[in-house]
């Protein structure tokens, strides 16, 4: 095994390694941002009937 084997094999251990960590952390970003967009989704939701109700009160 040459020098050139090894240096491409860290490589390539390196960039797995890099999609590895990239892949977590889309993984956590894209599920915060379901939960926040859900969180606002509700928030946004209850104005709605807030609004509805204080509509319809004499």
């Amino acid at each position: 095994m040459g020098i050139v084997s090894k240096a491409g094999d860290w490589a390539f251990k390196a960039f797995t390694a890099g999609l590895g960590v990239t892949t977590l952390y889309l993984t956590a970003t894209f599920s915060a941002n379901v939960y926040k967009g859900l969180a606002w989704h509700k928030a946004q939701s209850k104005i709605e009937k807030e609004g509805a109700t204080a509509e319809q009160a004499p």
